[in-house]
């Protein structure tokens, strides 16, 4: 049981700090937004305006893609909650943490791709 206590603190540590990363870049979308806007005056032809256009489209699917993240964490928080501290660890628990641990590891390699395009593209139209 004791192990199982120590399983689950555990896990409980990984969700709460990818809630917190997903809650910063969530933010991060947001103030990547408002530098698009500031852009629009300088931007002086069709093309610069359909990166733009990309980029806006990159962050709202981003966005979303955070909100489900975070849902997922909720939910997985929520059954390590309601865990049988008796029971055995079955990995169940396991599985779901893997997977969940893997699509987190996929999520911030293209938030940080997405970072580094738009500052990119920032540094373009000057």
């Amino acid at each position: 049981m004791q192990s199982k206590i120590l399983y689950l603190s555990d896990l409980k540590f990984n969700i709460e700090t990818w809630k917190r990363e997903l809650r910063f870049h969530f933010n991060e979308m947001d103030t990547f937004q408002e530098k698009l806007e500031e852009l629009v005056p300088r931007l002086d032809d069709s093309f610069g305006f359909k990166k733009l256009e990309v980029f806006q489209n990159r962050i709202m699917i981003e966005k979303d893609a955070i909100k489900k993240l975070m849902y997922r964490c909720r939910n997985k928080m929520a059954t390590i909650n309601t865990s049988d501290f008796n029971e055995a660890i079955d990995g169940r628990l396991q599985n779901e943490q893997h997977t969940l641990k893997e699509d987190m590891r996929t999520y911030i390699k293209m938030h940080y791709d997405l970072k580094e395009d738009l500052m990119d593209f920032f540094i373009e139209v000057v």
